[in-house]
């Protein structure tokens, strides 16, 4: 059976973005760049030209999925394929399909177990957490000789924030992926020039949003997003060491007198998810430096390699007896008071112990820690912190900006985010509290016109 669809003429990125072959494709990176568009019509361009092959398009919630994909492509392929609304799928006379789901919860990922797809698209994907990407991404499977593919369209914030920025805006590749794979294309509202024409008052919406919005969602800046909970952390590395930067190189702790600087270490337990051990330096004027961390995570974003205390605390007693900058040290630690609680029998803390591991309990006031760490990170006027993190502590450098606020408690960090170094560092700034950085108030020196002797 011939079928004869007129697709529009793309824009210059739409063309880019449905020519591209790599394994995963980042497209668009702010509002409007006509990624939606770009979904549909390459689903369907896919599902024309490979009969049998299996399409999956997924966004948070149904509502934005109907909305978005099966009602325009209902009146798209009117005539040219079925839709079946028990299945949720569009099917082509010449096998081909395009199956739709959702994911706003970890329980939503039960409706994927088992299930084959040989393209992907993760609509506005950075909605979705890591780990859900990492589960569905494991659908794009199987024989057949279909392209298997995964594409993304994307805004900078969400939950997946961080993630993506890694993989497509910073290049930082995990063990067992491969930069080959990937490509990112970037589509500006600018870009789309169907909506330019027809909608030119929706750039000057974009440009009335709040400079951090508006930035992230007009010019597609990646550093910042709306909602981030550490608004004042910066990762990337300024013009001069220690300023206007949280991220330096790692220095010897054993050189000149940094020996005799103070030794921390924080802890937040964990074992389906990750648990996270944090050692810092603390120099003579109280800035802490983050020099070690210990990660129990198994690479998959939140998910905990279950190590039991016994095997935590005996790495961390290994590590701290062969590395140089601990070895020999007296270190103090700080950790989550939950880990005292022996009610189902030895604590934590004991087991810490009899690997000759002290903590003492954290103060678990939430707001108030919170506090503590943005004044910990907020800059003076000559652009200096009082906290830094060496360029190699990995997690804190993943996750941290991955933070954003509780949609229930507006001064509150989101708990169902990967939060375990967050916490960890939160006892630490709360046991040594400090107060916020004052403002300099420039006095305005009037000149008196009628002085003029």
């Amino acid at each position: 059976m011939d079928i004869t669809l007129t697709m529009p003429a793309p824009n210059e990125k739409q063309a880019l973005a449905l020519r591209e072959e790599h394994r995963y494709v980042g497209y668009g990176g702010a509002r409007g760049g006509g990624k939606s568009w770009f979904v549909r019509w390459k689903a369907v361009l896919l599902c024309l030209r490979y009969a049998g092959i299996k399409v999956l398009i997924t966004r948070r919630t149904y509502k934005e999925l109907y909305n978005n994909h099966i009602a325009p492509l209902s009146q798209l392929l009117n005539g040219v394929a079925v839709y079946n609304k028990t299945e949720k799928i569009f099917f082509f006379p010449n096998g081909s399909t395009i199956a739709f789901g959702y994911c706003a919860t970890d329980e939503d990922l039960g409706q994927y177990q088992g299930a084959e797809y040989d393209v992907w698209f993760a609509d506005e994907a950075g909605q979705f957490r890591p780990e859900w990407l990492i589960a569905i991404d494991a659908c794009v499977r199987g024989v057949g000789a279909f392209p298997k593919r995964t594409y993304y369209t994307l805004n900078p914030g969400g939950p997946g924030h961080a993630y993506f920025k890694r993989l497509f805006i910073d290049r930082q590749f995990e063990p067992g992926e491969h930069p080959e794979d990937y490509a990112f294309i970037q589509a500006l509202v600018t870009d789309n020039h169907a909506l330019m024409k027809s909608q030119p008052e929706y750039v000057r919406s974009l440009e009335k949003l709040p400079p951090k919005l508006r930035d992230a969602w007009l010019h597609g800046r990646w550093d910042l997003f709306e909602g981030q909970f550490f608004e004042e952390l910066r990762l990337t590395p300024g013009k001069e060491p220690g300023r206007w930067s949280h991220v330096i190189e790692p220095f010897d702790l054993n050189a000149g007198d940094r020996r005799g600087w103070t030794i921390l270490r924080s802890y937040d337990f964990g074992y389906n998810r990750p648990f996270s051990v944090g050692w810092w330096a603390v120099d003579y004027d109280g800035v802490l430096y983050r020099i070690l961390e210990l990660y129990g995570c198994t690479g998959n974003p939140n998910e905990g390699v279950r190590w039991t205390p016994e095997e935590q605390f005996r790495r961390v007693r290994e590590l701290e007896d062969t590395h140089p900058w601990l070895r020999g040290r007296d270190i103090q630690g700080v950790a989550d008071p939950a880990i005292w609680d022996a009610s189902r029998g030895q604590s934590v803390a004991e087991t810490a112990e009899r690997y000759g591991i002290f903590f003492t309990p954290g103060d678990n006031h939430r707001i108030a820690g919170w506090m503590q760490v943005h004044y910990r990170l907020q800059f003076d006027e000559n652009g200096y912190a009082r906290m830094y993190v060496f360029n190699t502590c990995r997690a804190f450098l993943r996750t941290m900006p991955l933070m954003a606020y509780s949609p229930t408690c507006a001064e509150d960090l989101d708990t169902s985010l990967e939060d375990h170094v967050a916490d960890e560092v939160r006892y630490l700034c709360m046991s040594r509290p400090i107060a916020p950085v004052a403002r300099v108030e420039r006095k305005v020196v009037w000149s008196d016109p009628i002085n003029q002797l």
